[in-house]
């Protein structure tokens, strides 16, 4: 029965996407030609607009390539005017009737010379596209069409950006490094939070800022290759409150309020936004980003890679599916932003942040175990509820002492209260955890930067950090009768533990850039770290503790004081630049537990090479090499057995260690982002000369999990990305292709080593559309192989694939519609293939003003999903419960 549903729902997708390929092949007419000047030589960069008969509208526009030719296209028919112009040339215009079927017009023109006196006002045609130096401007009217409700649907329709799934915005293949506002920022790399909640309508530009610096004074000086996103508000939305509510209302309880509440002036602004929803949706993004934001590499930046793990965690696991279909949320949402310039030197910017959440998640698993000589399978029933309250607190001061000399401040705030709990058949056992868990954060760095000479800077940097993480975990069931002896009246198990972190870091850094832009950079510091791990296990019976075995307690304390030296130098050399550094590291090691002290003194250089070849404008090679020593961590050296899980323990190693690694990197980029034409391809070898590797007891009921260093694994990754613009069919191409081979080696029940092999293939393409018109699709299909050797070879692929239509009936009335299709391989062939559709539709009742809308989500109902994985010890089948099908009725008021 459910075969016939599935072949059903597939029908129906095909006939609609057969459908949707004959809208997009209609007719469409071509509009073509040459420019030229009084000497017959062409004209470079000409402004060519298609304009309706009122002159009002622009449907199309063209850029004259270096031969002066020119194309655009329309699937619109009726009376037209086209305007050539260009920088000093008068401008022509043309009117003409397009009927139906026709399939081509031509127009050569010649443009004369314009000659104007000083005081003449000269009119320039809007041009969509601009750029000026490092900044790429978009004029958002001409690249929307009034469905984009948020920000993050307004950046999707713009030329060579790219949002993932998740909310994670890119440039070409590159992710964003912020999200401004008139050039002001609140959440750094957690822009998720402005993205996926502040409306559209306010934004009139979208800036591109290329070759980015975070700091304003190392602009030009520092080696940036960042980008970043500035939004420029619509004149009549500056120094004014505006904002909008909406409210949504469906079957089953489910429901959405959000809000939001801005103004934007030239000293201050405040944006002050609300989110409550049980629909599944994340309105947050990745949360971590915002609280504990991490810049690679950057000037000024000390300590962002320092944070606390957490021992034990029950949340639900990423699925390579919507997370929006599997989150039984009821989330509340809250976050006040403002910035304030008292004074024309000091800037103060301040975010709170407030969340509430309740999420279900329902996992029934099958786990075969078969390895070496140990085979069994395991059933899993789970249910698990994460509640959570967060709040989170920023405060920025940026003062600038003079033109050349800067001062900024940063506190940070995070206190984090989560209980959660699963209820859980094990092999048919009822099984309860609860888990109850603290996350304290104080944050503190200040920075000072110096710009003593024009390609001069010196920067001074200090940083303290302070985290926390207590646990208490508690399991009503006993699975360790075969680990402990005189365990027949033990009935249940409980864990305390507390995880905790102080960091204190300083770092002075110098760049020098020299007349011919060969680059110096040099840096001393210290960072210092000290961890203190503390876990005890009990064996209960009821609410007595009967026992608390050795082996399983914790007390250690691990202190990390780094002393270091970097240098680097960049040299150019024309189209070439050849970069060279050297890191001296100089460790202070020491371990304590409650049975072992141990210090360590160890010295390592990390060196690297770089080489960058710009062939030319459109072709560009980046390769590099390095060599590099790292220091372990707390959870790599703690030497006793920690519960992880229910029925999982896992040991350090014991010891003070250092790992050696060398990696190989390979970067080809043809064409620009911005191109029509743009492909950028990148190669990754990683040797790991020694790295930590797990010796492993399995058991059907247990598993004890001991880290080992072994010696030699391997690494390589490849992946293509292109991206061309069809003019003739208003579309543009994607096409993705990777390839990941990874080689390790462990042991599994005390057995000798063995080596396992993993490959992953993925390969997919996108087709999306950009028709001035009422219709537009988005199309795309990915295939991912995975495949593991050990003893034996097990493999599969899976399937993604979406078609994504967009209806603008006209200035009042659009609608959209979303389907996919997920299909896995090792799954039984009627039961393997899932589809999904979505629908969602808006009506203006006043315009720019008052709305409803409609929204549905899985209409197909689909209730249930099934995928396989694989690893070294066997496969798992999981289902996963999805939301069921709803209906949401929406209203919304702007203001």
């Amino acid at each position: 029965m459910n075969g016939k549903k599935s072949r059903k729902k597939e029908r129906l997708v095909y006939v609609i996407l057969f459908l949707c390929i004959g809208l997009m092949c209609s007719s469409q007419t071509q509009i073509r030609g040459t420019i030229i000047q009084n000497d017959n030589s062409p004209i470079l960069g000409a402004n060519i607009l298609l304009k309706d008969s009122t002159n009002s509208y622009v449907l199309n526009y063209s850029l004259s390539s270096e031969n002066g030719t020119y194309e655009l296209f329309t699937d619109n028919t009726g009376l037209f005017k086209l305007s050539f112009s260009s920088l000093g040339f008068k401008t022509q215009t043309f009117s003409f009737e397009i009927k139906k079927n026709q399939k081509e017009f031509i127009f050569d023109v010649l443009l004369e010379e314009s000659l104007t006196n000083l005081d003449e006002v000269i009119i320039v045609s809007e041009s969509p596209i601009s750029k000026k130096n490092d900044t790429i401007n978009f004029k958002t009217k001409f690249f929307t069409n009034g469905t984009e409700q948020t920000v993050e649907e307004l950046l999707k329709k713009i030329p060579g950006l790219s949002i993932n799934s998740e909310g994670t915005i890119k440039v070409g293949n590159q992710e964003i490094e912020k999200l401004m506002i008139d050039g002001d920022d609140l959440f750094e790399k957690g822009y998720k939070i402005l993205s996926k909640n502040m409306p559209a309508y306010p934004i009139e530009e979208v800036e591109i800022l290329q070759r980015y610096s975070n700091n304003r004074l190392l602009k030009d000086i520092e080696e940036s290759n960042k980008v970043a996103l500035n939004l420029k508000l619509d004149e009549k939305f500056k120094r004014i409150w505006f904002g909008n509510a909406e409210m949504g209302i469906g079957n089953d309880n489910f429901y959405q309020i959000k809000g939001n509440l801005m103004n934007f002036g030239k000293k201050d602004k405040y944006y002050f936004l609300t989110n409550l929803n049980s629909i599944g949706y994340d309105a947050t993004g990745d949360i971590q980003q915002l609280i504990e934001s991490f810049r690679f590499n950057e000037p000024g930046t000390i300590g962002d890679n320092q944070k606390v793990t957490d021992l034990i965690d029950l949340s639900f696991e990423n699925l390579n599916f919507k997370r929006s279909r599997t989150n039984f949320n009821n989330a509340e949402l809250v976050s006040l932003n403002a910035i304030f310039n008292p004074t024309e030197k000091l800037k103060i910017k301040t975010l709170g942040f407030f969340n509430w959440d309740e999420n279900d998640f329902f996992r029934n698993s099958i786990d075969i175990v078969n390895v070496n000589n140990t085979s069994f399978t395991n059933t899993e029933i789970y249910k698990v509820r994460n509640k959570n309250r967060v709040a989170f607190g920023k405060l920025d001061l940026t003062y600038n002492i003079s033109k050349i000399k800067m001062i900024e401040a940063t506190t940070k705030f995070n206190s984090g209260d989560y209980n959660d709990g699963s209820s859980l058949l094990f092999n048919g056992n009822s099984t309860i955890e609860n888990l109850q868990h603290q996350n304290t954060l104080f944050d503190q760095k200040i920075n000072y930067t110096n710009k003593f000479k024009d390609t001069k800077v010196f920067l001074l940097t200090g940083r303290f950090i302070h985290e926390k993480t207590p646990q208490n975990y508690r399991v009503n069931q006993f699975y360790f009768q075969d680990l402990f002896e005189d365990s027949e009246t033990i009935n249940n198990v409980k864990q305390k533990s507390s995880n905790q972190m102080q960091f204190f870091g300083f770092n002075a850094h110098l760049l020098d850039r020299k007349t011919n832009g060969n680059l110096l950079e040099l840096q001393i510091g210290n960072e210092y770290r000290k961890d203190q791990l503390r876990t005890k296990f009990s064996l209960l019976e009821d609410k007595y503790n009967l026992n608390n075995p050795k082996g399983f307690q914790n007390e250690a304390r691990y202190i990390v004081s780094d002393l270091y030296l970097k240098s680097k130098y960049r040299y150019k050399l024309g189209d070439f630049s050849l970069t060279g550094k050297v890191d001296l590291h100089q460790l202070f090691n020491r371990l304590e537990e409650l049975d072992n002290k141990t210090k360590q003194n160890p010295f390592f250089v990390n060196p690297g090479i770089g080489l960058d070849w710009k062939i030319d404008d459109k072709n560009k090679i980046i390769t590099s090499y390095s060599y590099n020593t790292t220091n372990a961590k707390i959870l790599d050296v703690y030497n006793k057995f920690v519960l992880i899980g229910f029925r999982s323990f896992s040991a350090g190693t014991g010891d003070l260690n250092q790992l050696d690694a060398s990696s190989a990197l390979l970067n080809y980029q043809l064409g620009n982002w911005s191109d029509r034409f743009f492909a950028n391809t990148f190669l990754l070898y990683s040797k790991n000369h020694d790295f930590f590797s797990t010796n492993t007891i399995i058991d059907q009921n247990f598993t004890l999990t001991n880290k080992t260093i072994i010696r030699d694994r391997e690494f390589i990754t490849f992946n293509s990305k292109l991206d061309y613009y069809f003019k003739f069919m208003s579309s543009n191409l994607k096409v993705d292709l990777g390839f990941i081979k990874s080689e390790f080696k462990n042991s599994v029940n005390n057995l000798d080593l063995r080596t396992v092999i993993s490959h992953n293939y993925n390969y997919g393409l996108e087709l999306r559309s950009s028709f001035r018109g009422m219709f537009n699709y988005h199309l795309g299909t990915k295939w991912t192989s995975n495949e593991i050797k050990t003893t034996s070879t097990t493999s599969f692929t899976d399937n993604i694939s979406f078609l994504d239509l967009s209806f603008v009936f006209n200035d009042k009335f659009n609608a959209q519609l979303q389907f996919e299709r997920y299909s896995f391989g090792n799954l039984e062939n009627d039961d393997n293939t899932y589809y999904f559709l979505d629908f969602d539709s808006t009506y203006q009742l006043k315009k720019n003003k008052l709305s409803v809308g409609i929204t549905g989500k899985n209409l197909f109902n689909t209730k249930i999903f099934r995928n396989v994985s694989i690893s070294d010890i066997g496969s798992s089948t999981r289902e996963y419960k999805l939301l069921p099908r709803f209906v949401l009725l929406r209203l919304e008021y702007q203001f």
